[in-house]
């Protein structure tokens, strides 16, 4: 075989993300382990994504492949399951077959638990691969600590292989080196085809590695790039809960860091974590303790206090959301006042101007312009009008024992305080519900409904 053409086509890009990760004493997946509350291997998907689209990025995945499917499966991401985990090198020959018939150029393959890791570094390794007219390149790093690192070794600077360190005899190879193999590879695609079938697993934990490749290449006199960068940590994978911790935290510094110099307010910042897929707009003012996860969005000139957390929920402009709620897929509108206390389930929704306040829940239901629960209500399945104003106590009683039902409220009706609205039911515009009451059939416009029995007095009994 001879060394790459300068030819330049298409680079694809395989993950692998097969392994249990038993260090991580856990029954998930290594790679939907989690950090911002997002799994390690949405970090690597939206690093590749500046390299290759989804037709050109697969995944190999293995134990608890369906699990990562059910987690990941956003088209991101084509999967090729690896039926028995029998090593890195095994993980790439299954997926060969998918690659080559691509067409690809050349393979990138990077770890599934690498989160920490960014396009650009990616980028910057495949341009520079490319440059070098490499067949085979991998990244080197030199950390104050090798571990438990595949050696690289080199003679007159160049590289020679990839030792496991398991495998490592200094008998054999000499004193054992600090520069270690970060694990990631860019491949010219004829070398793949030529060299995995030649791999074995003639080693101490009997599998196929690709560090094996090296060794395998440069005995072809093929070119070999090791690719130096430094002690740049975050190119290596996460392998237990103290390393997930601490790239957790570091993840989170950065996502803060970045959007105050977006120009957002963030007080108490050291506190406030803040998902990488949440869109904060310049003017948005925020205080930790505080915590932002999914796809929520913040706008400009709101406010979320501390002690909340929000997930896949928006906060539009001028909004409030007062300490301690708690928000998940739920909607503030412009001008709303949410809280202290506050609980919005998936399908609340304020509208302008409308607000909810101490120890109100809201499920599956809209609240209107100008509409406000403050105080100690269960509101769900329910469309509330414009400018009704919803006592203290009110609930609307929407399951049966079977089934949810719907409560409607017109505009500007009032619902008195520990008031019961038996759904299905209806409440007709500019009606007014007396307290106490249990509402089981509709009440019309501009009525006044009451459902309580006479106040009775009786004597108390002498002892």
């Amino acid at each position: 075989m001879t060394a790459s053409s300068s030819h330049i086509g298409r680079t694809g890009v395989l993950v692998l993300a097969a392994g249990k990760g038993t260090r991580m004493h856990s029954d998930k997946p290594k790679v939907l382990q989690t950090m911002l509350e997002e799994p390690m291997l949405h970090y690597v998907l939206a690093a590749t994504a500046e390299l290759a689209g989804k037709d050109e990025t697969w995944t190999v995945i293995g134990h608890g492949a369906d699990m990562v499917r059910a987690a990941m499966g956003d088209g991101r991401t084509q999967f090729i399951e690896q039926k028995e985990q029998l090593g890195t090198g095994h993980a790439l020959a299954t997926a060969w077959p998918a690659l080559k018939a691509a067409g690809v150029s050349h393979v990138l393959v990077v770890n599934g638990d690498t989160p920490r890791i960014s396009g650009g570094v990616l980028q910057g390794f495949v341009d520079k691969s490319i440059a070098f007219g490499a067949d085979l390149a991998f990244i080197t790093l030199t950390p104050p600590d090798a571990g438990a690192f595949g050696r690289v070794l080199r003679k007159n600077g160049r590289v020679t292989a990839i030792i496991e360190a398991k495998d490592y005899d200094e008998a054999r190879f000499g004193p054992c080196p600090r520069e270690i193999n970060a694990g990631i590879y860019c491949i010219r695609a004829a070398v793949l085809d030529a060299l995995l079938p030649r791999l074995g697993n003639a080693n101490k934990s009997g599998e196929f590695y690709i560090t094996d490749l090296v060794e395998l290449a440069v005995a072809d006199k093929l070119t070999v790039l090791g690719a130096e960068a430094g002690d740049d940590m975050n190119l290596l994978g996460v392998n237990t809960p103290g390393e997930l911790a601490a790239a957790e935290e570091a993840e989170r510094e950065r996502i803060v860091a970045d959007w105050l110099a977006a120009g957002v307010l963030i007080h108490n910042a050291g506190q406030v974590r803040i998902s990488p897929r949440a869109i904060l707009e310049p003017g948005a003012e925020l205080a930790g303790p505080l915590e932002i996860y999914g796809s929520s969005v913040i706008r400009a000139g709101a406010r979320v206090d501390s002690h909340t957390r929000m997930t896949d929920s928006s906060v539009d402009s001028g909004a409030i959301v007062r300490s301690f709620c708690h928000l998940e897929g739920a909607v503030i509108g412009p001008d709303c006042v949410a809280g202290p206390f506050s609980r919005m389930r998936p399908g609340a929704v304020l509208e302008e101007g409308a607000h909810v306040g101490s120890f109100v829940e809201m499920k599956k239901s809209r609240l209107r312009k100008g509409a406000k629960a403050n105080h100690l209500a269960y509101i769900g399945d329910a469309d509330i009008g414009e400018r009704v104003n919803i006592g203290a106590g009110v609930i609307t009683c929407n399951y049966d024992g079977k089934n949810k039902h719907a409560t409607v409220i017109g505009n500007d009706a009032f619902i008195g305080s520990n008031v019961s609205l038996v759904a299905p039911v209806s409440v007709g515009a500019g009606a007014l519900v007396g307290a106490g009451s249990v509402i089981t059939k509709n009440v019309a416009e501009k009525t006044l409904a009451l459902g309580r029995a006479r106040q009775t007095e009786l004597p108390l009994r002498k002892k």
